[in-house]
């Protein structure tokens, strides 16, 4: 089952994918309580599940998605977070920056950070330029979505607590413009890398979201980006370091995760960074992952004048 956030005759609202068309949750559901977002699917849970996965059956309206301007699954996540350096040929290609080894695994932990809403949209959007960086970067990765509170689970019991998976692309600014004439401080080359994930519209995710019983494993899943065409990302999930079970109960032990929390797992190796192939504006990047779809987004233009703090009034 694929469910997917949208606007449609000026409203926002969510539906149901299928190989017909998408299915309108809320007009198409019957009975005195209707769905009206994928977090409400989630909160109230599998019965609510079952009832929008019967529509596939029942329905007898369709919208082509065409006609539809595609949100983030849920377009204002209560936590995005994301995991940095989780692919080994990725950790290797960025020169082992900020203490990773190309081994973690043996010697570390996950390293999760995180990311405010704004920085979700969907697919088909345009990524914002950023005001304070001359260098954007592409990085194609699992998401996985959140489907029940879930405290302190164990790796074995975590995929259970899984709502869905769908693509993200954590674009990065590779620099900041505030950088030039300050003085060094301790954690600078961390926080400089921090903000770069903090900008608007910076986490594509979408298409739409699909449930765990449509993937045999989330950690064999192919997966390829392009830009304007050309394959810069082909790898598979199964060359994570820490597979999606040990992400999530990691970040359990972090804090509570809730319905439509989503963790984006890591990039495998080749992105622009390593070879000094930046995105340009204008830029067509298409991120694919097997059986969840294609995540498509334009490049916005640069700003004119980039930000320089403290040099105003």
């Amino acid at each position: 089952m694929k469910l997917a956030t949208y606007t449609y005759d000026n409203r926002i609202t969510c539906g149901l994918v299928t190989e017909r068309g998408i299915i309108d949750i809320p007009s198409s559901s019957t009975g005195s309580v209707r769905p009206h977002s994928v977090k409400e699917i989630l909160i109230r849970g599998e019965s609510c599940l079952q009832q929008v996965k019967a529509l596939a059956d029942t329905a007898e309206t369709f919208i082509d998605p065409a006609d539809v301007r595609f949100l983030a699954p849920i377009p204002r996540p209560g936590k995005l977070l994301a995991l940095a350096g989780n692919y080994t040929k990725h950790i290797i290609e960025g020169g082992k920056k900020l203490g990773l080894s190309d081994s973690p695994r043996t010697t570390t932990v996950p390293r999760p950070f995180l990311m405010p809403a704004t920085a979700a949209t969907g697919t088909q959007t345009e990524i914002p330029w950023p005001k304070y960086s001359n260098e954007v970067d592409y990085e194609l990765e699992l998401a996985v979505m959140i489907g029940r509170p879930v405290k302190c689970v164990s790796a074995a019991e975590a995929l259970d607590c899984v709502a869905g998976y769908c693509i993200a692309n954590d674009i990065s600014a590779r620099s900041v413009t505030f950088k030039a004439d300050r003085a060094e401080r301790p954690w600078d080359e961390f926080f400089d890398w921090l903000n770069g994930k903090w900008s608007d519209g910076f986490l594509p995710l979408g298409p739409s979201l699909t449930t765990p019983d449509e993937l045999e494993d989330p950690n064999n899943l192919d997966m390829k980006l392009t830009v304007n065409g050309q394959i810069r990302q082909d790898a598979n999930t199964s060359q994570m370091i820490f597979p999606v079970a040990e992400i999530i109960s990691f970040v359990s032990h972090l804090m509570t995760l809730e319905p439509g929390d989503i963790i984006a797992t890591g990039t495998p190796h080749g992105v622009g960074m390593a070879t000094g192939q930046f995105l340009k504006p204008g830029d067509v990047i298409e991120c694919k992952i097997e059986k969840l779809g294609t995540l498509v987004n334009t490049v916005g233009q640069k700003p004119e004048r980039l930000y320089k703090p403290l040099t105003g009034p």
